[in-house]
């Protein structure tokens, strides 16, 4: 029997059944994964919601501290050097013009100069914008009147900004409120970069089409069609690469912020975020640092043709640099002018004169901030005793410190200058010489300059906190000040004659002069004055090392000395910084004032953190460290650094040490006036042997240093407990004035010598009026 074959009909129907089946499938599928799709791409939504309220809501940037010099104040009668003033205006980005009409601006003339300051909000007190006349006589401030002709007592200028301490990310910016933005420069965003910003929601249907139409005629992606709340969303949230996927997720998270704030909180924030260059490693964000960074002016000074220039900036930062390509940004900054004078926000008049103007960059070095490296190395380190990183570098903290900037570019120059006279005359060998020095203010402690090296803004090794060198004849002072709280005078005769002192390997220890000669016995202040070795040694063996350890520690000297035979001659390696310690507690009469850099450190509204008071603790008795004040005194009217009084004027009273390492490897000098002292090192990296001592580079330093400073005239202070005799200066026994080869010595009142010298009646000789200029 014939099976009965199915008909096509039925084929047809059950086909048609199948094909139904699985279209409902693929539709109920393509359901599924719509709802699925919908559900990720609400709580994604959510989640960017969320993140966006929390970062710009919360702490939108992670601000650096702002570390700033002393102020600068003014008041009649002060000693002041107009061109340093000049200097120090020019640093703080004041225009010297014709009239000086708004905060910012000086009128400079021969005699006087009339300065409309910016004010400043200090941590004590706000100190206004005013107007100031200052009338000077010679290099002194003559007086000081305001706008309405009334004197003015004291006024202080805004600190200079010398530097930050960033965030890893190493940008940089100085926050500013809309209402801070300069005029014309919002205008000048919305038409060049975002025409209907107060219109959209966010995003530019128009734009993106734009933008679609120049990316296919392209072939790849160039174009974003972004609305300032797009670049917004680009910087403060993304990343800057060109890639669709971004693309995509830049256009609800700038709907979500647009529904969320309103524009001119957005505006605000943009002000603030947008990149505008590079300095170096750090980036240059927002405009306000921008401000500082092309015109070295506060934002809110800026005009016309300044504002369309950063405006113009926006579309290409290292494109329209215009220190690199100032035709570029020239081009840039008029089609800006162009286009605010086609919309009606400025006359064809105002764009004219505008353009008329050249770009008015400053070059990027002349600027203070990042200036002065080793001085803001030496803050950093004594910010991190007390602070964690990051709150450093993330917390807008505002650091004042005593940084003087006049004191540094002297020491600067001082330094730069020695080292280039000292490499012509000696040539190969000083090819690479190298310097640090420390100057503060014995009075205060204050460390008023550091140079970290011949570069100085060079951001490398800083000698002056890290080079470790033997101090040489630096250390001496402590061996004699030991000697004297032991009972020994200034008269005390000292033998200076060859010692050899075992060691505890078997070696011998035999110091020699530097002249490889022996004088005999000779007086501890002229052992000092001289810098003898051999006396040195013999005095220091005789009350023994651990004295002068004790001694070293108590002057300032944190490292623990190593109490070898050695360091009575200067072997222990010591930083400027170090050694500075020590030679400020003498010049400060036996008061131990520890060195700091800081003054105050305040939060970003001001409100106070930190203070570093002045402190001061007694260490060596007046009476001591007046006899030894004495003698280094004598270092430098005849003795080793008597080469000071070519340069400097006899009725300017100074004191100090040379210092010479072993083999002639480090060349140094320490001294001080009434209110400057300086330690001053100079020496190859690589510790080869120097055709100079102490006195032959170190000092010359040190002497440029004092000439451009002109400091007061150290005047030494009495203590009841010395007395002053006249002695002969070969024995050392009392004598009478009118005696020939005598001169008046300082003794703490007791120990004296009994015995009288025969007295021959004196003949012309000398003059000793410094001593007679040594008292107030």
């Amino acid at each position: 029997m014939k099976k009965k074959r199915p008909s096509k009909r039925s084929n047809r129907g059950r086909g048609a059944k199948k094909s139904k089946g699985l279209l409902s499938k693929l539709l109920i599928l393509l359901l599924k994964l719509s709802l699925l799709g919908l559900v990720i791409g609400g709580v994604g939504l959510i989640y960017l919601d969320v993140q966006i309220q929390q970062k710009f809501e919360g702490k939108r940037w992670a601000l650096p501290a702002k570390v700033y010099a002393r102020p600068l104040e003014l008041y009649p009668g002060q000693v002041l050097d107009r061109a340093a003033l000049k200097n120090e205006l020019k640093g703080l980005g004041y225009r010297f013009v014709n009239r000086a009409s708004q905060p910012g601006m000086v009128e400079w003339a021969s005699t006087r100069a009339r300065i409309h300051t910016r004010g400043f909000a200090f941590p004590d007190s706000d100190e206004p914008a005013k107007r100031l006349l200052v009338s000077f006589s010679s290099n002194q401030v003559a007086s000081i009147t305001d706008s309405q002709g009334r004197a003015v007592p004291l006024s202080r200028l805004e600190p200079i900004l010398i530097g930050g301490i960033y965030p890893k990310d190493n940008e940089d910016r100085d926050l500013i409120r809309l209402d801070q933005a300069p005029e014309y420069l919002i205008e000048a965003l919305v038409q060049i970069e975002d025409r209907d910003y107060y219109n959209h929601y966010g995003i530019s249907l128009r734009g993106i089409a734009r933008a679609m139409v120049v990316n296919v005629k392209s072939g790849r992606f160039v174009q974003g069609g972004s609305t300032l709340t797009q670049q917004l969303i680009k910087n403060f949230y993304l990343t800057s690469e060109r890639t669709l996927a971004r693309k995509l997720l830049e256009i609800p998270m700038a709907v979500l912020l647009d529904l969320h704030y309103s524009k001119d909180e957005i505006l605000e924030a943009y002000l603030n975020e947008v990149y505008l260059g590079q300095s170096g490693s750090r980036a240059v964000h927002g405009f306000g640092l921008a401000s500082q960074y092309f015109f070295a002016q506060p934002i809110d000074e800026l005009k016309l043709h300044q504002v369309a220039l950063l405006a113009g900036l926006v579309k290409g930062p290292s494109y329209y640099d215009p220190r690199r390509r100032p035709e570029r940004a020239k081009e840039r900054r008029d089609l800006v002018l162009k286009v605010l004078q086609e919309q009606g926000v400025i006359t064809l008049q105002q764009r004219v004169a505008a353009e008329k103007r050249p770009l008015g960059v400053v070059k990027q070095r002349s600027l203070h901030k990042g200036a002065y490296p080793a001085y803001l190395d030496l803050v950093k380190r004594q910010l991190r005793e007390e602070y964690p990183e990051e709150v450093l570098n993330s917390e807008g903290l505002r650091v004042f410190t005593s940084l003087d900037p006049m004191v540094q570019a002297n020491s600067e120059a001082a330094l730069s200058k020695t080292i280039a006279s000292l490499q012509k005359r000696h040539g190969k060998p000083v090819a690479e010489l190298q310097g640090g020095m420390v100057v503060t203010d014995p009075q205060t402690g204050e460390v008023l300059a550091l140079v970290g090296g011949k570069n100085a803004r060079y951001q490398g090794f800083n000698r002056a906190l890290d080079a470790r060198r033997p101090v040489g004849s630096l250390v001496k002072p402590a061996v004699y000040l030991a000697a004297i709280e032991q009972g020994y005078s200034l008269t005390s005769l000292i033998d200076d004659e060859p010692i050899s002192v075992p060691l505890s390997d078997g070696s011998s220890w035999v110091p020699q002069n530097f002249d490889r000669i022996s004088h005999g016995k000779v007086p501890l202040y002229l052992a000092l004055s001289k810098s003898y070795n051999q006396s040195t040694a013999h005095l220091g063996m005789a009350i023994g090392v651990g004295k002068v350890v004790d001694m070293l520690e108590r002057l300032g000297v944190e490292r623990e000395p190593k109490p070898y035979p050695s360091l009575l001659l200067g072997a222990e390696s010591m930083s400027p910084f170090e050694i500075a310690s020590a030679y400020q507690t003498i010049a400060a009469n036996g008061f131990r004032t520890p060195m700091r850099a800081i003054r105050l450190v305040t939060d970003v509204e001001g409100v106070e953190l930190s203070r570093y008071p002045f402190e001061v603790s007694q260490v060596v008795s007046a009476e001591n460290m007046h006899l030894i004040q004495y003698a280094l005194q004598s270092v430098t009217r005849e003795g080793t650094a008597r080469s000071i009084y070519s340069r400097l004027p006899a009725s300017l009273n100074v004191a100090g040490k040379t210092g010479t390492s072993n083999d002639q490897r480090d060349s140094w000098f320490a001294g001080f006036a009434a209110n400057r002292m300086a330690v001053v090192w100079l020496g190859l990296d690589e510790n080869g042997k120097l055709p100079f001592t102490g006195s032959g580079g170190a000092l010359r330093v040190w002497t440029e240093l004092m000439t451009r400073e002109k400091p007061d005239s150290f005047m030494a202070v009495q203590p009841e407990g010395v007395e002053y005799l006249w002695v002969e200066e070969q024995t050392g026994l009392l004598s009478a004035e009118h005696c020939e080869g005598v001169r008046q010595i300082p003794f703490i009142k007791g120990t004296a010598p009994e015995n009288y010298a025969e007295c021959s009646e004196k003949q012309p000789s000398k003059s000793l009026d410094w001593f007679k200029r040594w008292f107030r």
